[in-house]
């Protein structure tokens, strides 16, 4: 009985001490994400207005926001989200919402077009959303719009800004790598920008790629431009667009992506299951409306970003004065 007793005693003590091997490692693994990746909910929904936007009341309509959205303004030394050092005040010209979407949605991203004119020319949600979760956020859904014509390259300032505002700043160092990734995905795209299958199909591979070379990374694989070159040509090929992408802009991609996987959030293990998640969803969608109603965390930030006061109010008012 005395033995059972010490056994029983001896049991307890080694299981205290697993848990606490257990919470400990825990614990190192989220010290080792802080900063690097983002890991709590949006407490609340913001909407950044680029410095350079002059509408900014048609800007707020068009993004269908309303006084719970806290509002922010981007500024020309916000360029360091993106290592962009020479920015000036009249370069900041998208705006942005940002609401938190239902958990593990990840990012998804809306582009509306501003009184008709589709304003940001170079960029679609697909790659918004791509650069985004490389970057490091998680479960956003975003809305952009310009009130001037603009490539929107450097958009995700505000988002990167808005996540600073509300306690999860991200490392510049993860958010210019996949900044990097999206301008090689722009020049990949360019020679097929008509055809919405092809950007999803694209991104999708481009986002599988970086999530497999980062575990590939965790196990301690080398990962050299060969490495990067050839898994992104597998991920191509399974969605038959291999020969779509030429031998420049394999290079262009393969080099960008090779300088992501170096990044520190590639070593963040949560990064490979986002990844693979989006990219999933990324290659089923075909225009710039990734993003639904039910897709939002709360109800209120569901009807603004529907765009309900120009839905339900502005436009049937329009149609009523034109005795429709």
């Amino acid at each position: 009985m005395k033995v059972y007793k010490k056994f029983a005693k001896l049991s307890l003590t080694m299981g205290a001490l697993m848990f606490g091997v257990l919470l400990i490692g825990s614990r190192v693994q989220a010290d080792q994400n802080q900063g690097v990746i983002q890991e709590k909910s949006l407490t609340k929904p913001y909407v950044v207005y680029g410095a350079g936007a002059v509408q900014k009341t048609q800007v707020a309509q068009t993004l269908g926001i309303n006084d719970n959205y806290q509002k922010l303004v981007t500024q020309a030394s916000d360029g360091k989200y993106l290592g962009l050092n020479q920015l000036k005040q009249s370069d900041m010209v998208p705006s942005v919402s940002i609401a938190p979407a239902k958990n593990k949605t990840g990012n998804l991203v809306n582009i509306e077009k501003f009184e008709g004119d589709k304003n940001i020319t170079h960029v679609f949600a697909q790659e918004y959303a791509m650069a985004a979760t490389l970057g490091g956020a998680k479960d956003l859904i975003m809305t952009f719009t310009s009130d001037k014509r603009v490539m929107g390259t450097d958009a995700l300032v505000g988002v990167y800004q808005a996540l600073d505002e509300d306690g999860t700043p991200l490392d510049p160092t993860n958010t210019t790598a996949a900044n990097r990734v999206m301008e090689a995905t722009i020049n990949g795209i360019a020679p097929n920008n008509m055809n919405d299958r092809y950007i999803g199909k694209l991104t999708s591979a481009i986002t599988m790629t970086a999530g497999e070379l980062a575990k590939r990374r965790q196990t301690g694989d080398t990962i050299d431009i060969n490495v990067v070159y050839n898994q992104l040509t597998v991920n191509l090929e399974q969605r038959n667009i291999r020969n779509e992408v030429s031998d420049d802009q394999m290079n262009q991609l393969s080099m960008a992506l090779q300088q992501y996987n170096q990044a520190p959030i590639s070593d963040a293990k949560p990064i490979v299951s986002r990844t693979s998640a989006l990219a999933d969803k990324l290659e089923k969608t075909t225009n710039n409306k990734m993003a639904g109603a039910s897709d939002f965390k709360n109800e209120a930030d569901a009807h603004n970003a529907s765009n309900w006061f120009v839905s339900n109010i502005w436009n049937p008012f329009i149609q009523f004065l034109r005795g429709k």
